[in-house]
């Protein structure tokens, strides 16, 4: 448990092991001892040892040729690969002592024996298909993407990133590095948008007024500093965010099995949906705990033609006063957009209607739900939730448009009235969305777009966020709609929605065009090393904010999942400019500093209580942490 980063960076020297699979010094007997084992006879004069030392043809370059080497060899650097993994023998090696890197285009990237004289196109910027790569040595050949995970030391002039392993590159020179890094980028801007990196493209691509993302001296980021000087003022402040706090575990319990997912409850209950039912948890200042009721899915209102039984739901969403669950499954296993939905009454356990989607007199499909705003879940009364579909944003009401309270069990199901919303032109491609404390709806896209809409009208976005190239997989936003959290697969990117208009007021993104004032984002990734360790396939998922649902209180925590790590960042910490983990990076401001959680099975989703159950002793609500067998909650202590 805990940040698993600080090997990663540790100070590479010239004094740490030599990893080849052959060296050439070991081709070769050392005068003191043959091969045979036995001691040759000792030579009668020194003019003996030297024609002997000559016989042998020994190389031991001086290090002024050393340096020279350095010189005349083209893009050179220092190699290094990192093994043994996150065990107690973890630790650097020098892979080569002396090679160089080059940048490729090909169409060829997992080939490793191409001829050389392919590889005599570095650096060129040749036209047509292919791919930028980065060669170095013989022993890495990878393709220039957000999944290398490359992360930069100005400091140490070095670049670790990942390419089937973790390596390191150290270089010569402050210009070798800067040359790097430069290439690197321009590298990565074409094989992501497609274009050649140049001002001209990257206004294309990101727009004048976003400049500043790819150009981060060229932002405006006085509102980062704005946020850092409220948040200390924050009445939520009280309690001091140290940085030794720690990760407690309190509760850890089997679960009925094959959880799926999370329905964290602000009042009494909390609940696990799993493959054939429900179980009622128990919400405690110290995490969620106890068995309670389990709701079976065969169990409910046969007559409503439910088939829930044979398709686990893949979202959860309470409402009214969290006695009532909507859940919604996929139409085919592996695609997320469902025809309808059904809702359980939590008291009774029994699901009371199974609901369509539709709209003029047409079967719709929908990709996501959530509630209207942040705390909707917690109205008594509530009726309306919103929809989401890949060109479609809408809100539902399951009252009757003549008033009647739908609540039928006939085998056909019941249909949600359509009540707002617009469908948009196909290539839209939204994925995620989320609501602020008044209703206001961030939405994330395939394309890396993310769109802010007013509470007022869901039918144009207010602003539109350009994409770093991945596509966002989640999305989130505090309670005052001034922070976005976007999920991909690679990286968290950390949005601030503040800007001041033309009359010196501030607004956010959601009430008004951010015109040219607009911060660049920050960046949430794991480290290299992390990264590697999380496995191949894992992926970033479900980032979100801590929880609270009343004005003037601030979020104190960002959580995600990456595999069978849970991964949390202080938000105070990542919003802090001169924070440590700033110092010496080049581009967008990456924050590495994070505590994980590491669970034996991989991790189904990680989220923070209401922030009513945080207690004296602890600046936050606590962690949950949930495997499709196991629930295990977290507090987030002050050492005293």
């Amino acid at each position: 448990m805990g940040a698993s980063h600080s090997r990663e960076d540790l100070e590479l020297s010239d004094s740490d092991t030599e990893y080849q699979e052959e060296t050439e010094e070991g081709n070769y007997e050392t005068p003191e001892k043959s091969s045979s084992g036995h001691r040759p006879k000792t030579p009668s004069s020194l003019d003996d040892v030297e024609a002997k030392l000559k016989a042998l043809k020994l190389k031991y370059p001086s290090t002024t040729t050393q340096q020279s080497e350095n010189t005349n060899l083209k893009n050179a650097v220092k190699l290094y690969l990192h093994i043994g993994g996150n065990t107690p023998k973890a630790k650097w090696v020098t892979s080569e002592k002396l090679t160089s890197y080059s940048f490729i285009k090909t169409s060829k990237i997992g080939d490793q024996n191409q001829a050389d004289d392919e590889d005599e196109e570095s650096e060129s910027e040749s036209e047509g298909e292919g791919w930028w790569v980065l060669k170095v040595s013989n022993k890495v050949r990878v393709k220039v993407t957000a999944e290398m995970q490359l992360k930069t030391f100005k400091d140490q002039r070095r670049a670790d990133f990942v390419a089937e392993g973790v390596w390191a590159m150290k270089f010569f020179s402050d210009e070798d590095y800067g040359v790097f890094v430069s290439k690197y980028n321009d590298c990565l801007f074409e094989n992501t948008y497609g274009y050649e990196s140049n001002e001209a493209n990257k206004i294309k691509v990101y727009g004048k007024d976003f400049i500043g993302w790819v150009d981060p001296e060229k932002a405006d980021d006085s509102m980062w500093e704005d946020a850092e000087d409220s948040f200390s003022k924050s009445p939520a402040s009280a309690t001091p965010v140290r940085a030794n706090q720690d990760l407690r575990e309190e509760f850890e319990e089997a679960a009925n099995g094959g959880i799926q997912s999370l329905a964290l409850g602000a009042l009494d209950n909390s609940f696990l949906v799993g493959d054939s039912g429900i179980q009622v948890v128990k919400n405690f200042s110290h995490g969620i705990h106890g068995k309670g009721v389990y709701v079976n899915f065969s169990g409910g209102d046969h007559r409503s033609g439910s088939n829930l039984v044979h398709s686990t739901p893949k979202k959860a969403l309470l409402m009214r006063a969290e006695t009532n669950m909507l859940l919604m499954s996929p139409i085919n296993e592996g695609k997320p957009h469902s025809t309808g939905l059904h809702q359980l009454d939590i008291e009774t356990g029994k699901i009371v209607t199974q609901w369509r989607f539709e709209k003029d007199g047409t079967d719709i499909t929908m990709r996501d739900i959530v509630n209207d705003s942040k705390g909707a879940q917690l109205d008594p009364s509530g009726s309306t939730f919103l929809g989401l579909d890949d060109n479609r944003l809408c809100r539902w009401d399951m009252r009757d448009r003549n008033g009647i309270v739908q609540n039928l069990a006939n085998a056909s199901g019941s249909v949600l009235n359509w009540t707002q919303g617009h469908q948009f032109s196909r290539g839209s491609n939204f994925q995620c969305f989320a609501s602020t404390g008044d209703g206001s709806i961030v939405v994330g896209s395939l394309d890396g777009k993310i769109r802010l809409y007013s509470s007022n009208s869901m039918r144009q976005a207010k602003t539109a966020f350009p994409g770093l190239g991945s596509p966002i997989t989640h999305v989130d936003v505090t309670f005052d709609g001034k922070w976005i959290l976007g999920t991909t697969d690679t990286y968290l990117i950390l949005i601030c929605t503040l800007f001041t208009d033309k009359d010196g007021k501030t607004k956010t993104g959601f009430n008004g065009r951010m015109g040219n004032r607009v911060a660049a984002p920050r960046l949430l990734k794991l480290t290299p090393l992390d990264s590697h360790l999380a496995g191949i396939n894992n992926k970033f998922r479900n980032a979100q904010f801590s929880w609270v649902t009343e004005n003037g209180k601030q979020e104190r925590h960002l959580v995600a999942t990456v595999g069978k790590f849970s991964v949390i960042w202080n938000f105070q910490q990542v919003k802090n400019g001169a924070h440590e983990c700033y110092r010496n990076q080049d581009g967008l401001k990456s924050c590495y500093c994070y505590k994980i959680v590491l669970k034996d099975d991989s991790i189904v989703d990680s989220r923070f209580m209401h922030d009513k159950f945080a207690v004296s002793d602890s600046p936050e609500a606590p962690l949950v942490i949930a495997t499709p067998m196991k629930v295990s909650s977290f507090s987030i202590s002050s050492r005293r």
